[in-house]
């Protein structure tokens, strides 16, 4: 489906420059179906990395890098992200 091969992009792009240990991204759309600004096309995410590089990085460091790295998909695809560091 779009949505899997979407995330597997999204994957992919933070492992080739992250290199995390783990990676979990989670769907949470279903949540936000209720809002005003819900669009169908966009996705409410959350992504929990585990990773060394990440966590010797101040937190907002850490997102920016994330958020950067994601750019293209923020403008298209993600409508909201969360990002939880382990």
């Amino acid at each position: 489906s779009e949505m899997i091969n979407f995330f597997d992009k999204v994957k992919e792009k933070i492992n080739k420059k992250i290199n995390p240990e783990n990676i979990i991204l989670i769907d949470n759309s279903h949540l936000h179906t209720k809002h005003k600004s819900f669009d169908s096309n966009k996705f409410h995410l959350k992504i929990i990395i585990k990773s060394k590089k990440l966590r010797s990085m101040s937190k907002i460091e850490a997102h920016k890098e994330i958020f950067s790295l994601l750019k293209d998909e923020m403008n298209n695809k993600i409508h909201a992200l969360e990002i939880e560091i382990n």
